[in-house]
C-alpha cells in the first residue's frame, strides 16, 4: 500500500491527470480511494436524542479513507456534503469519539438546527454508505500527552461532544488518576450520552459524574458551587465547553486562573458601538446595498451570494476573503482593521461604514 499510494501522490501522475486531479479519478472509481483528499463514509446514524418539538441529536459513525492522519481528543473537522446535487457545502463539527489513528473509524455527534443544512441532512436523510468529504482534524482544545492526575471537565448542551472525547480517552488510556465530569442540560430528556453517562457514573473508577439541568437548581458556576464539588479547583486543569453564557460564568469563577482552557460552543458577539451605515459593495459579483451591521457573510447571503463558507464561527478560515476598502469589526473580539487588499474571514467580520470586498 505504500508504494501504491506514494505512486498515486506523484507529480507525475499529477500532471497525466490535470485539470482535475488524481483524487477526482480515484473517486469516479471508488470513493474511498484517495491520494490527498480525505473522504469519509457513514457507517451508522445513531439518535442520541429525540425530545418531540425540539431538534434530534445523533451520533454519525464515518470510516475515512486512508489519507486521514487521525485526532486528538477534543479536536474538530470540516465535514462537507453535496445536498441534491447542489454545490458542496461545509460545516464544522467537533469528534466525539476518542483518540483516532490514520485511517481509523470515529465518530461526530451533533443536533439537527432548524437553520443547520449539513446538520439536518447528516442526522434526517444520511444512511450508512453516504459517502461526505472532511479536513484533516483540527484545534488546539485538546488533552496532553501527560494528563495531570486531577482534572476537571465541564460542558454545557451540544458542548459536551469535545469534553466526550476527552473522557472516552481517558478511559481508554486507563487514566489512574480523578476526573470530574460537570455537564449542564436542558431536561434529563435533553441529556447526550445519558446511558453512558449513567453507567460511568455508577461504575466509579476514579470518574465523578454530575449531570445538572434547570429542575435540580442552577447553582449559575458559582466559586462556592465549584469550590464545594471541586476542592481548590482553581488550580485543577480543566477543560469547558459550552455555550457564551455558560463559559462566561465559567470565566468569571475562575478569574486569570492559568488552569483553565476554553471553546466556545457558540462564540459570544461583541456588539458594535454605533449604529450600522454606510454600503457594502461585492465587486466581483456586482452585488451592493446598505450596510445592515451583520457580518459579511450574512450580508453577502441576503442579497443572493452563495460564498464558500464552513463553520460560521472563525474557526476554519474557509470563508476567507479579499477586502480591498473599508474598515471591518471582528464580532468575536471587537478589534477594527481599515487595512487596505486584506484577507479577511467574513463570517466574523462585520463593516464599520463603506466597505467593498471581492465576491
Amino acid at each position: 500500500m505504500g508504494l501504491a499510494t506514494s505512486a498515486l501522490r506523484s507529480r507525475t501522475l499529477a500532471a497525466l491527470t490535470s485539470p482535475h486531479g488524481v483524487d477526482r479519478y480515484l473517486e469516479l472509481v471508488n470513493p474511498m480511494w484517495a491520494a490527498h483528499e480525505v473522504r469519509a463514509r457513514v457507517v451508522d446514524v445513531h439518535r442520541e436524542v429525540d425530545v418531540p418539538g425540539h431538534p434530534p441529536v445523533a451520533t454519525i459513525t464515518l470510516q475515512p479513507t486512508s489519507t486521514w492522519r487521525g485526532h486528538r481528543a477534543g479536536q474538530h473537522v470540516q465535514v462537507g456534503v453535496e445536498i441534491d446535487g447542489a454545490r458542496r457545502t461545509t460545516r464544522v463539527f467537533t469528534i466525539s469519539s476518542p483518540d483516532s489513528r490514520p485511517g481509523d473509524r470515529f465518530t461526530i455527534t451533533l443536533r439537527a438546527n432548524p437553520e443547520g443544512l449539513v446538520s439536518r441532512y447528516l442526522v434526517e436523510r444520511a444512511r450508512p454508505g453516504t459517502m461526505v468529504h472532511l479536513s484533516q482534524a483540527q484545534g488546539e482544545f485538546v488533552l496532553p500527552d501527560a494528563v495531570p492526575e486531577r482534572i476537571l471537565l465541564i460542558s454545557g448542551g451540544s458542548g459536551i461532544t469535545p469534553v466526550m472525547s476527552m473522557l472516552r480517552s481517558l478511559q481508554r488510556r486507563t487514566h489512574r488518576g480523578h476526573v470530574t465530569f460537570l455537564h449542564y442540560a436542558q431536561s434529563p430528556e435533553h441529556q447526550i450520552f445519558a446511558a453512558e453517562l449513567d453507567e460511568v457514573r455508577r461504575s466509579g473508577h476514579g470518574i465523578d459524574v454530575k449531570l445538572l439541568h434547570p429542575e435540580l437548581g442552577d447553582p449559575a458556576l458559582s466559586p462556592a458551587y465549584l469550590e464545594r464539588h471541586v476542592p481548590g479547583y482553581r488550580d485543577v486543569p480543566t477543560w469547558a465547553c459550552g455555550p457564551a453564557p455558560l463559559i462566561e460564568a465559567v470565566k468569571g469563577a475562575y478569574a486569570d486562573s492559568p488552569a483553565l482552557r476554553l471553546e466556545y460552543f457558540k462564540p459570544p458577539r461583541v456588539a458594535g458601538s454605533d449604529a450600522a451605515e454606510g454600503d457594502v459593495v461585492f465587486s466581483r459579483s456586482g452585488a451592493s446595498g446598505a450596510n445592515t451591521g451583520d457580518t459579511l457573510l450574512d450580508q453577502a447571503e441576503a442579497l443572493g451570494l452563495t460564498p464558500e463558507s464552513g463553520c460560521r464561527m472563525g474557526i476554519c478560515f474557509s470563508c476567507v476573503s479579499r477586502k480591498s476598502e473599508g474598515t471591518v469589526r471582528n464580532v468575536l473580539t471587537g478589534e477594527e482593521s481599515s487595512l487596505p487588499d486584506e484577507d479577511i474571514r467574513i463570517c466574523v467580520s462585520a463593516p464599520v461604514g463603506d466597505c467593498t470586498v471581492d465576491l
